[in-house]
């Protein structure tokens, strides 16, 4: 009877959330704006929607988060630079923090409830396939280092970590610790966002590529590194 509960539960709401979409014409209007702003991949526009909100700002901000987190990979980074702007960036980076952490634990609790194949549908087998690489070789860690590195997906990483045996409060312990670095960045680039907003994403886009890269080429390194060469391999043969 529990099982059965549950799964009218897991049904129940994804109805729901289909129906509003389906057959709410201004939910549907608005979810495809926003798709359709963070595509655009342009920051003023972003700060003025949020501004366009007056008092209701920080609370549309912090919704918008969540909404990328769930429906990724949209990008978070736009928020995070309209939040600086709007806000100063300690206020700002404030509000980046704690509403990725909200849109984290939202992507968590999706996979563990729905289980992998939606959470396939919303960010793709292949994503899934490569955080769970990852989980296997970094164990324990792999959440605040995936955390750290800008060019591992953060809401693939969310999803990934629900599916997994990784206990809630670790995954969000780990989450905010990992993430800090980067939305105090972030937020800290944004307050002085000037000039051209499609140059500082590709600068971006070019150190997030280099670290990726670097990243690569030492972990290359370290594996031929523990090949035998052949002398070893020699020795070893010979003396058996």
């Amino acid at each position: 009877m529990k099982i059965k509960n549950g799964l009218f539960v897991k049904i129940g709401i994804i109805l729901v959330i289909a129906g509003l979409y389906i057959f709410i014409e201004p939910v549907q209007i608005t979810v495809k704006r926003l798709v359709f702003m963070f595509s655009m991949v342009d920051v003023p526009t972003m700060k003025n929607y949020i501004l366009s909100f007056g008092i209701w700002a920080p609370v549309v901000s912090f919704f918008l988060m969540v909404f990328q987190s769930v429906a990724a990979p949209l990008p978070a980074f736009l928020i995070t630079f309209a939040n600086a702007a709007l806000f100063g960036w300690v206020k700002g980076a404030i509000l980046s923090w704690t509403s990725a952490m909200a849109g984290a634990a939202l992507c968590y609790w999706i996979a563990r409830f729905y289980g992998r194949s939606l959470a396939e549908r919303l960010v793709s087998r292949f994503a899934l396939d490569e955080v769970d690489i990852f989980f296997q070789k970094h164990g324990k860690y792999a959440i605040f280092i995936a955390r750290l590195l800008p060019f591992v997906s953060f809401d693939v990483v969310s999803y990934g970590a629900g599916l997994t045996s990784i206990g809630f409060w670790e995954f969000f312990l780990a989450t905010g610790l990992g993430q800090l670095p980067a939305t105090l960045i972030y937020s800290y680039v944004g307050d002085m966002l000037v000039g051209s907003v499609k140059t500082l994403v590709s600068g971006l886009l070019i150190i997030f590529a280099l670290s990726a890269l670097l990243f690569a080429v030492k972990k290359s390194m370290r594996e031929k590194n523990r090949l035998p060469g052949p002398q070893q391999a020699g020795g070893e043969n010979s003396a058996n």
